[in-house]
């Protein structure tokens, strides 16, 4: 039998103190453990991203693709044969209307000019001598001197002679233009573009190749396609007056010119449901070309008032009804049926069910329902983009 060691004062006190920390230790993870039972308890705020409803007016616009046209290109071909003796336009020069071009050697349009003016003088001799001869048998036939078929036959002379002096006259017209014809002249005001003949080149009216193309620029033509469905809406427009079309870069982010809806086409094409319209530009800074592909934005109206959201806010119940969140005073969310009145771009306009100043979620509404406690912070601005102004097609 072992014989037991008393323990001394010094190590019972180390064993106090040791379970005196092992207590406050268990206490103390018990207490943090019962806080955090208690605080997983308690709803938490979901956070949100929101927005606010604004009341504005806003550009209502239709988009579509196009292409630049030119208002009118002209190719122009010599209208007689011969040799060009002159050029008077460089590459890419701005001409007027009326401006000398291109000269065609005139020297042989001469001659024949002089040669028809020679006719007209011989013939109006002959002619002059024919009537006087005329005017004294009037006389010789009233007294028998001479017979009447040779009276009818002087009368039938002088009309032959002037039909002669008409013919010469109208070959004399044509001899003058065909000199003029040796002069081409611009047309229209616009653009030549490259050179196509040389001096000393031969040209006939029958080449079918022009001598150079003009193709005018100022104003100039846009022609895009919007969807058949929105045609009727656009002629309603139209009545009001000239309508705004604005045309944008490729890419759909810089605006180039402005300009006016002319017309729309008299059919709709099959093929791909869609209608061609044109619009015209001024384009006095020539920022439009002929072929260039552009994005066309038809104003069509200017709501004004409107109560305008982001598009995200807008969220559709299982009977396809339009709500959105609205976040009260109190953090929490009621569900607002809403009636869209168009969206486009990145904003929707409400008519009813939401007032300018209204917060409305735009961004976690899957974990929400009404009630719903929530953190907000804010997200995408209903500011429009494009420097404020919105291109789509409004839909209900």
């Amino acid at each position: 039998m072992k014989k037991r060691i008393p323990h001394s004062p010094f190590q019972l006190c180390v064993g106090l103190v040791v379970a005196a920390l092992f207590a406050v230790v268990l206490d103390g993870c018990g207490n943090a453990t019962s806080k955090s039972a208690q605080a997983g308890t308690g709803p938490q705020p979901i956070p949100v991203a929101v927005a606010t409803a604004e009341k504005r007016d806003v550009p209502v616009f239709l988009e579509g693709l196009g292409s630049v046209q030119a208002y009118n290109t002209v190719s122009l071909k010599s209208r007689v044969d011969g040799q060009i003796v002159e050029i008077a336009f460089k590459e890419g020069q701005f001409v007027k209307q009326g401006d000398l071009l291109l000269v065609i050697d005139p020297r042989p349009y001469q001659v024949q000019l002089e040669q028809a003016q020679a006719a007209l003088a011989r013939d109006q001799a002959q002619l002059k001598n024919a009537q006087l001869d005329y005017d004294r048998y009037q006389g010789l036939v009233k007294d028998g001197v001479i017979a009447q078929q040779q009276f009818d036959t002087q009368k039938a002379l002088v009309n032959q002679l002037q039909g002669t002096v008409q013919t010469d006259q109208a070959a004399i017209d044509t001899a003058k233009l065909q000199l003029v014809y040796t002069r081409i002249t611009s047309p229209v005001n616009g653009r030549i573009g490259l050179r196509l003949v040389d001096i000393g080149n031969m040209v006939h009216a029958t080449d079918t190749n022009p001598l150079l193309v003009i193709t005018q620029l100022q104003p100039i033509a846009v022609v895009f396609t919007l969807p058949e469905d929105a045609l009727p809406n656009v002629s309603q427009h139209m009545h009001g007056g000239a309508l705004t079309v604005e045309a944008y870069s490729r890419d759909d982010a810089t605006k180039i010119a402005a300009g006016k809806l002319l017309t729309i086409d008299n059919q709709i094409d099959q093929t791909t449901g869609t209608g061609k319209l044109k619009a015209i530009f001024e384009n006095t800074d020539n920022a439009l070309w002929p072929n260039q592909f552009v994005n066309a934005h038809l104003l069509l109206e200017t709501k004004k008032g409107a109560i305008v959201v982001p598009a995200a806010a807008i969220q559709r119940g299982p009977q396809g009804g339009a709500f959105t969140y609205v976040v009260k005073s109190d953090k929490t969310v009621e569900v607002r049926p809403v009636k869209v009145a168009f969206t486009q771009a990145n904003i929707s306009a409400v008519d009813s069910g939401l007032n300018a100043g209204d917060i409305v979620v735009t961004d976690g509404q899957d974990k929400l329902q009404g009630g719903s406690r929530v953190d907000p912070h804010a997200g995408s601005a209903t500011s429009a983009s494009k420097s404020g102004q919105m291109a789509g097609t409004p839909g209900q």
